[in-house]
């Protein structure tokens, strides 16, 4: 799923033994950029499928990006801890860290308005429920009993 560039496969092929994020002649850098594009892909597809409102989008490219985020975590988490981030990349942490914000912030008022409009278009559903109160028509006549 994960797109690499002509050189990240030839330098991967460089190193049989290694996996995506092992030591070999590959810099820390070159390592992560194929993960920090995935979740930067994944997102910009997620925020179009959020302006166009594509429901099945939403659900596929959320899908996407949480596996491109736990693809991503570890490795990022080691590279930091061992101070290997390129220089530019907390910069580029930073603008997908407000992107998710920012869609985070869409989706709650996406899904405030949709609530709003399903109270308009059925109140009537809500005050036919029983409530604490027991049977709300029983409420309505009084408190005596009927024989």
């Amino acid at each position: 799923m994960l797109k690499l560039s002509a050189e990240g496969d030839s330098a991967r092929a460089d190193s049989p033994s290694a996996g995506p994020l092992t030591s070999g002649s590959l810099t820390p850098g070159s390592q992560l950029e194929p993960l920090l594009a995935a979740v930067e892909g994944r997102l910009a597809a997620l925020g179009e499928a959020l302006r166009t409102r594509d429901s099945a989008g939403i659900e596929l490219h959320a899908g996407e990006l949480q596996r491109a985020l736990a693809n991503a975590v570890d490795p990022f988490a080691r590279a930091a801890r061992s101070g290997e981030l390129p220089p530019a990349w907390p910069h580029r942490l930073a603008l997908a860290s407000a992107q998710v914000a920012a869609q985070r912030e869409s989706l709650v008022r996406a899904t405030a308005s949709l609530d709003r409009a399903i109270e308009v278009l059925l109140p009537a559903a809500a005050s036919a429920l029983y409530s604490t109160h027991g049977n709300p028509q029983r409420a309505a006549r009084g408190g005596s009993t009927q024989a």
